[in-house]
């Protein structure tokens, strides 16, 4: 089914319920096929009044409707105004706050919150394939973020703000292959076993591999093709620099300071899931520009098979992997 272009024609086109149910199926079934998501059965009526399907399947669950089994489960806000806040989050280059999304779709902020973090999960993608293959060249850096104390209410800030530096900030590393994707993941700290961990869980030995002066980052050399550039000197020496990186992070704290002002450390690694998409999908395999309309569809591909509950996203409870 043919995804509409712009915010505008997504928002009228997603106003009727039965354009988005037309969508929903051609996103979760190729064929355009429902099958009960409990028993995988074709043999399924619709309830339109309901907005249900039901299963005539011999199990306890026979009514299902087409938020089961994706991030949407159990929600009772409507596909009609899901669907445009995922438009919304993955085209706003710098982020969007719950308060933007609350008053756009007409919810309160606190649902405005956690549809964003059910959103920022289905963007959350991984993979076992290690980046620097086949000659790749691969950048590694780390930053540390913390909301600005200036941007904060008093009594946040007494209970945020207990010393100066990076004493209350989150760090974070970023891993880049020139060419291809970033990854990012917070890290407890900064010292070499927690570095090191994480480049060699994601680089490819023997790829050529550029990271500032750093002493954490001393003996990878054995492993990978390591150079250093050293920025108390200069900040490029021939293909030697992590500017690509360094770039990233710019686009990242332009949008926690900018629109989420201040981001609590336990949710932190959902905003760098949320910025990593769009910066991975800015461009197509052919090095085109990526349009909204296509990350929209690729973030809705990964909806399917995720969950999170607010006890989750509160921190009541783990979440369940996936």
């Amino acid at each position: 089914m043919e995804s509409p272009k712009t915010l505008q024609q997504a928002i009228q086109f997603f106003s009727d319920y039965e354009n988005c149910r037309q969508f929903m199926i051609s996103v979760r079934w190729s064929d355009g096929k429902v099958r009960c998501p409990y028993c995988g059965s074709e043999k399924v009526t619709y309830l339109e009044k309901a907005r249900l399907y039901r299963c005539y399947g011999d199990h306890p669950k026979q009514k299902f409707s087409l938020k089961i089994g994706t991030v949407f489960e159990d929600s009772p806000i409507p596909l009609e105004k899901w669907l445009p806040a995922l438009w919304l989050i993955v085209s706003c280059k710098n982020g969007i706050s719950s308060y933007e999304v609350a008053a756009a779709l007409g919810i309160t902020q606190k649902s405005a919150w956690f549809m964003m973090h059910r959103i920022r999960l289905a963007m959350q993608s991984g993979s076992f394939v290690k980046l620097g293959g086949d000659g790749g060249e691969v950048e590694v850096d780390e930053t540390f973020i913390g909301g600005k104390a200036r941007n904060m209410h008093v009594s946040e800030r007494k209970r945020r703000i207990t010393g100066t530096g990076t004493k209350d900030k989150t760090a974070v590393m970023g891993i880049l292959e020139r060419g291809g994707h970033v990854r990012t993941m917070v890290v407890r700290n900064r010292r070499k076993s927690a570095l090191q961990t994480e480049v060699r869980r994601h680089v490819q030995a023997g790829a050529a591999l550029y990271s500032d002066a750093l002493k954490s980052y001393a003996g990878l050399e054995s492993e990978y093709a390591h150079k250093v550039i050293d920025h108390a000197e200069k900040y490029v020496d021939g293909r030697v620099h992590t500017n690509g990186l360094e770039n990233f992070w710019s686009l990242l704290k332009r949008g926690i300071s900018g629109t989420y002002v201040s981001v609590e450390p336990f949710h932190l690694f959902r905003y760098l899931d949320e910025q990593t998409f769009r910066y991975n999908n800015r461009k197509d395999a052919d090095g085109n520009k990526l349009e909204n309309a296509d990350r929209f569809q690729l973030a809705l591909s990964q909806i399917v098979g995720k969950r999170l509950t607010y006890a989750e996203v509160t921190g009541k409870v783990t979440p369940t992997p996936f």
